[in-house]
């Protein structure tokens, strides 16, 4: 019998099988899900066998991958203080981390010194304040920064932080040279998504191309960006849409790079990238064999001669999305299931989330647990056994073809259009996102996507989480204000001066002088917030416009009767209010993050509500302004980055100023339980974890209006 004989005679055989027809399974991406593979979907798609190490590298970019070396176990930390930080850095490098990973907090990313009106209320919540050169220094006490590979998520204030960086490894007497690392350096998702940007598009680009030029020439081991889909996918995106922005943007920054002068191989061999890995495990794992594949022909063009020009190397990191408040230990299971995708896909090096962070920061016991997985993982299964395990199995290279050509699909039609700048600007590319979100939002509400824990399968007894961290913020907000006061009071301030005016002649007239105006403002204890405001004379504040999705969220709701239901309530409530519920939702703080406040005002919009949408980055003053202007019913603060407490403090003050305090005050997003009683003694009248069903959250909405507005009025 013949081979092909076989295999279709094997397929006769499973339809004759199946007692009843079987339901069409189709992902994300639009890939369809066969119920079998065989050699003809291969040979349907062009497959033709390669080998590890050889172009064009889908099977990993080494020869003998994790048998020569196993990928690098970092983990992203940083909280409070620069002191607290290094004692984790080396408690961690102890216990089998091999790399550095540094979250700052959001004013270091947004280029704020800790005593900026704007930033005192996230001070060292959710990473380590860097406000100048000392707090660098102390990040990296007794770290040997010529012989440790540090990786640093900095985008906005990019500079200061790089030259922070260079000058603390001068004083340890560390060589440029020997200088080992990756820095984000990533501006375009942070317009796409993420939002901790400072400056606009166009001279944050210049920024990034600078930064590739130097490092290509004085940093040569140092990866000079990090360009990241980990932050698309977080944001709602498929993962076609993540890989396909990703690379997008990756031809963005080589062109930019050649704009300064540099060829093709003087930067690509040292270009990296960041992916996120979630819960579809084999598509994971085909995303990243297609990546490296697209990659490597994406370069055919530029004709370098360097082969690892043409080598896409990658970080990853578990889905931060995909973990849950409720039955928080399931997080363990899912981020162990995550980190195999990356592992079988053939990633350089892996973060994995701590199973608690849906709920705070990672405390110490849950971030041991998290750098433990990926110790098993390494030392008691046999997946470094073998280069590429999957590689020929019909149903991973099937995927991994579908993938590769939807992607190329994708990044052809966005460079015809402009390319990602323009994707960027014109909106088109931060919409898709968001109607992603939304519609994944509506499958889970509505049952038709399974969430055990949460909308399935929940648990009467789930063990609550007893070891959450908490941050003194106060402390530490004291701590960096007395030794910004002590640093300025030691330093020349006439020749700060020069420094400040030669970073702005820079920023109008001589880009290629940056890196160097910047590092040598840092060596004379220039702040991070005064180089970032010299360059913000020049180039001025990028400020976004942010809007929600229509009508996404309610035509992917699989229960037209429930939703009907509620959108009836909904018109109820208006007759008897005389108007329509109204909520203004705000971003306070500097928090970007803005998929779970998008997604809200797009569900909530379709249910019927009037929805107004506060700026990014808000002040409490500047909401309870906006409040008394729109009159709302409900204020919705949405917070991610731990400074809930404080900001709900100050934004009750205000709108008590304002004589607006009648307004309900509710919060959502990322806030431990032990937080909710001083939140509810602040007036607050609903709290809202990740997880929550919106129409959930509808119907308690009404439950407030009923309660507090109706009752008071009739």
């Amino acid at each position: 019998m013949s081979r092909s004989h076989h295999q279709k005679l094997s397929q006769q055989e499973l339809k004759l099988s199946s007692s009843e027809p079987l339901p069409t399974r189709s992902s994300p991406e639009e890939i369809d899900y066969k119920i079998l593979y065989s050699q003809e979907d291969l040979s349907e798609q062009g497959f033709t066998p390669s080998f590890p190490g050889l172009p064009p590298y889908t099977r990993g970019p080494k020869a003998t991958m994790y048998r020569g070396k196993p990928w690098t176990i970092r983990q992203y930390a940083g909280f409070s203080s620069a002191a607290q930080s290094n004692a984790f850095y080396k408690q961690n490098l102890a216990q089998g981390q091999r790399g550095l990973s540094v979250a700052f907090d959001l004013p270091t990313h947004r280029g704020y010194d800790s005593s900026h009106p704007r930033a005192q209320a996230d001070v060292g919540k959710a990473g380590v304040a860097i406000d100048h050169i000392e707090d660098m220094k102390i990040l990296f006490d007794g770290i040997d920064l010529s012989q440790m590979s540090v990786s640093m998520t900095m985008n906005g204030a990019v500079l200061p932080i790089l030259g922070c960086y260079i000058v603390a490894a001068e004083e340890q007497g560390v060589q440029l040279k020997d200088l080992r690392g990756t820095l984000q350096n990533d501006i375009l998702k942070e317009y796409l998504v993420r939002n901790t940007f400072i400056y606009p598009p166009e001279p944050s680009m210049e920024i990034v191309a600078q930064i590739i030029k130097y490092t290509s020439q004085h940093m040569p081991q140092y990866n000079s960006i990090s360009i990241s889909g980990y932050h698309i996918q977080e944001a709602g995106a498929d993962r076609v849409t993540e890989l396909a922005y990703t690379l997008a943007n990756g031809l963005e920054y080589i062109d930019a790079a050649l704009g300064t002068g540099l060829a093709i191989d003087d930067f690509a061999p040292r270009l990296s990238f960041f992916f996120g890995i979630g819960m579809n495990f084999f598509m994971e794992i085909a995303k990243l064999r297609a990546a490296r594949r697209l990659w490597h022909d994406l370069m055919i063009p530029y004709q370098p001669k360097n082969p690892k020009s043409s080598v896409l190397r990658m970080h990853c990191q578990t889905s931060g999305y995909s973990l849950c408040a409720q039955d928080s230990y399931n997080n363990i299971v899912r981020t162990t299931i995550e980190a195999m995708s990356g592992i079988l896909g053939g990633t350089q090096s892996l973060h994995t989330n701590a199973f608690d962070e849906a709920i705070s920061l990672p405390s110490p016991f849950s971030a041991q647990l998290a750098r433990n997985t990926q110790l098993i993982l390494h030392h008691e299964t046999d997946l470094t056994h073998c280069a590429d395990p999957l590689g020929g199995s019909y149903f991973v290279e099937s995927l991994t073809a579908s993938i590769y050509d939807k992607a190329l699909a994708v990044i052809t039609q966005i460079r015809n259009q402009g390319g990602m700048m323009q994707a960027i600007s014109s909106g088109r590319a931060k919409a898709k996102i968001e109607q992603a979100a939304a519609q994944k939002q509506a499958r889970l509400d509505s049952g038709e996507d399974i969430l055990v824990g949460v909308n399935r399968y929940q648990s009467q007894n789930s063990k609550p989480v007893d070891h959450i961290l908490k941050v003194d913020h106060q402390q530490i907000l004291e701590q960096q204000l007395s030794s910004l006061k002590a640093l300025k009071a030691k330093r020349n301030q006439a020749r700060v001066d020069e420094c400040l005016q030669r970073i702005r002649h820079g920023a109008k007239h001589q880009p290629d002088d940056l890196v160097e105006s910047v590092t040598e403002a840092i060596r004379c204890r220039t702040t991070l917030g005064e180089c970032s405001l010299a360059l913000e004379d020049v180039y001025g504040r990028y400020e976004p416009v942010i809007q929600a999705t229509s009508s996404t969220y309610s035509k992917s709701y699989v229960n037209r009767d429930e939703l009907d239901e509620l959108i009836t309530r909904v018109d109820r409530m208006s007759d008897r209010l005389g108007r329509r519920p109204r909520i203004l939702l705000v971003k306070l703080g500097q928090d970007g993050h803005d998929r779970g406040i998008k997604v809200v005002a797009s569900g909530l919009a379709d249910f019927g509500f009037d929805v107004d949408m506060g700026a990014l980055f808000a002040k409490p003053e500047e909401a309870a302004k906006q409040a008394v202007e729109n009159d709302p019913h409900i204020i919705g603060v949405s917070s991610q980055a731990g400074g809930h407490t404080q900001l709900v403090t100050d934004l009750k003050r205000c709108l008590q100023k304002q004589q607006a305090d009648h307004i309900h005050i509710i919060v959502g997003g990322v806030v431990p339980d032990q937080d909710h009683p001083e939140l509810i003694a602040l007036g607050c009248k609903a709290i809202f974890g990740p997880g929550t069903s919106l129409v959930d959250c509808a119907y308690d909405l009404l439950d407030i209006l009923e309660t507090h507005n109706l009752t008071s009025t009739e």
